[in-house]
């Protein structure tokens, strides 16, 4: 059978492919804690719920949309960017998507030809390379030399070619949690503005940042950054609305055209149930929000210290949002005699029945992403478990 060439350089994701041998053991009754997939673990909020189901039997969720999705929504995308970010956009500088990853995935077809090089920082999320071989794109891991491991200038300035068309960058980060200052992402900003190089910002995670840091979105800092750059969020993380799949893109309006035109022969509108729930969660009360983002903190301040302790992991700097740690276990491997972080990983799946997601996939193979987007009692077994093994099984 003739395959595409393009699809049989893509990797299946390592995330999604974990989770699923998780799931596979807890079917079969073994006690796993599965801290693999970053998607918050509490039900979207009842009032949200309720918009959607309101809309259905109103039968306003029956019929198509606009393939860039409702007016009432973009609007409502428009209004809680002005707010949270002070920036003012358009409703035709707004497309909404199958979730924020189709927006990329859209983007990504949009903006690249063939062999375009698309700048990734690491670590990085595993789905932006593969998405950007899929539109003929080249991915380009940046090695990151600054402080907690953010890119530079200086690092961007080593890997850019003249093919460069694109970075993306990721503020609150997954893996890590990092979180770029806004005098980092200015000079970022203003490096890509002289190069003409678009900026992709993922600000998936904008909301859930911890003990009294604050984020920055890149497009607040001038009108010329804002211009060059396409911002990629949506509600999946905020309000608990992964399987709800509303993403949104805000930037250019005529690459958000184009997109909506690739849109409509793709997947068309978004459901509409969905994006009326979508309107309910970005113009409703947002205190639901705001205490799950205060339940991750809390998670956060309880794990990071008994990750800190186990021997051979070493993380040094605490996240600062998303909801991931990242320790570097290359000692942690060397100690318990497994070849690799990969080994290491599965050691610890059948084993200590923690589940969590090796480094390699996001770029940095000495490292694995622990996902605390679960309930603090499972994180506590979780940190005594790998507390057992690493004691059990040090030479």
């Amino acid at each position: 059978m003739a395959i595409s060439k393009d699809v049989l350089k893509v990797q299946p994701s390592a995330t999604l492919a974990m989770s699923s041998r998780t799931n596979a053991l807890i079917a079969k009754g073994i006690d796993i804690i599965n801290l693999t997939v970053g998607q918050p673990d509490f039900a979207t909020p009842k009032s949200i719920q309720d918009a959607a189901i309101a809309a259905i039997q109103s039968g306003k969720a029956s019929f198509y949309t606009p393939a860039a999705g409702l007016p009432a929504l973009r609007q409502a995308v428009c209004d809680r960017i002005a707010i949270e970010d002070q920036v003012q956009y358009d409703p035709s500088q707004v497309i909404i998507t199958t979730g924020a990853k189709f927006g990329l995935f859209l983007l990504f077809q949009v903006i690249l030809n063939e062999a375009d090089d698309v700048l990734l920082p690491e670590p990085f999320w595993v789905s932006y390379a593969e998405q950007v071989h899929l539109a003929g794109g080249n991915a380009i891991a940046v090695k990151t030399t600054g402080k907690d491991q953010k890119v530079t200038v200086a690092d961007l300035e080593a890997a850019r070619t003249p093919k460069t068309q694109a970075i993306v960058l990721n503020s609150p980060q997954n893996p890590s949690g990092l979180l770029y200052e806004a005098d980092e992402l200015r000079a970022i900003g203003e490096w890509a503005v002289a190069h003409n190089i678009l900026i992709v910002a993922d600000d998936i995670y904008s909301n859930l940042v911890y003990n009294g840091n604050q984020f920055t979105s890149i497009v607040s800092l001038s009108d010329a950054i804002r211009q060059q750059t396409l911002l990629v969020t949506g509600v999946s993380k905020t309000y608990a609305m992964t399987g709800w799949r509303i993403g949104f893109v805000l930037g250019d309006a005529a690459i958000i055209k184009e997109m909506s035109k690739v849109a409509s022969h793709a997947t068309g509108n978004p459901t509409a149930a969905s994006q009326y729930a979508a309107i309910a969660a970005l113009n409703g009360d947002q205190s639901e929000a705001k205490a799950m983002r205060a339940a991750f903190e809390d998670r956060l301040n309880t794990i990071y210290p008994k990750i800190q302790a186990l021997p051979g992991f070493e993380i040094n700097t605490k996240p600062q949002g998303a909801f991931y740690l990242f320790p570097n276990v290359k000692a942690a491997v060397v100690a318990t005699g497994y070849a690799n972080t990969e080994d290491f990983v599965t050691a610890l799946l059948d084993e200590a029945h923690v589940a969590v997601v090796a480094g390699t996939a996001f770029g940095q193979p000495d490292h694995i992403r622990i996902s605390y987007a679960t309930s603090k009692e499972a994180l506590l077994t979780a940190c005594d478990r790998l507390a057992d093994f690493m004691a059990s099984h040090q030479k």
